[in-house]
């Protein structure tokens, strides 16, 4: 006759799914990070996501000397006064009707998109540092007035911005969903981004180079499954070390 060896395993096979399911979804709430509700304004319907548009600005040789390939959402907060109250508007900027211009100087690339017949102005400054081999967005602005404001127009601008860095030679890559925050009233959200304002050869962008956010989130998955994979050898381990104990205690009678 076999002593009572087997409650522990019993134990076991109902508690390694319990562990598993826990881990499971405790790693996946880590990842998925809810937003902050707005409190501020009132919002309108989301446009969903924008269509990526390519924008490319030459210098006076007509050579292409800044490129961009992405989508491009804006969140404008105004007082309206149809509605007599502060509305969040989320409005896409649609490549199919955008027209793109700029300028390109040895340390400084502009690149303005003009939509809704003019009436709406976006732009977006470019600043290198040759010391350290860098780029950077320095300046956003937006002018447009396709909004029901008592003032006529809605304009935003910062100049001391420091987002979307890239090296020069190189292009910068995200295709992480980015919110920019340009002012309190302003923020663009950028959709696969991948752009270069500096270094442009043969029309084409450089050599990519991955934003951090999309590095994380390639990260976070090998983590989770490197964690997994830890967790069921250390139960596959206990379980062979007690099922040799167990046998070591086998009664005959």
């Amino acid at each position: 006759m076999i002593s009572a060896g087997g409650q522990p395993w019993r134990w076991m096979g109902v508690m390694l799914p319990l562990i598993l399911a826990a881990f499971l979804h405790q790693s996946f709430a880590t990842v998925a990070t809810p937003t902050p509700a707005q409190t501020t304004a009132a919002p309108h319907k989301d446009p969903g996501r924008p269509d990526r548009g390519k924008y490319n600005v030459t210098n006076s040789n007509n050579t292409v000397c800044l490129l961009a390939y992405m989508g491009l959402q804006l969140n404008i907060t105004y007082n309206s006064t149809s509605q007599n109250k502060t509305v969040q508007e989320v409005v896409n900027v649609q490549p199919n009707v955008t027209l793109a211009s700029g300028s390109c100087e040895a340390d400084r690339a502009v690149l303005e998109l003009k939509t809704d017949a003019n009436k709406t102005v976006l732009t977006f400054v470019f600043t290198q540092n040759t010391t350290s081999g860098t780029y950077h967005l320095s300046e956003a602005s937006l002018t447009t007035s396709v909004l029901n404001l008592k003032e006529g127009n809605f304009s935003a601008k910062n100049s001391s911005l420091d987002f979307l860095q890239g090296s020069l030679g190189y292009s910068y890559m995200c295709r992480m969903e980015q919110t920019l925050t340009v002012t309190q009233n302003l923020s663009i959200n950028t959709f696969q981004v991948q752009l270069q304002p500096f270094g442009v050869s043969g029309n084409a962008f450089g050599a990519a180079v991955e934003c951090q956010l999309d590095e994380d989130d390639m990260l976070i998955p090998i983590i989770v499954g490197a964690a997994l994979a830890g967790l069921v050898l250390v139960v596959l381990l206990a379980y062979l070390i007690g099922r040799k104990r167990s046998h070591a205690g086998y009664q005959t009678i």
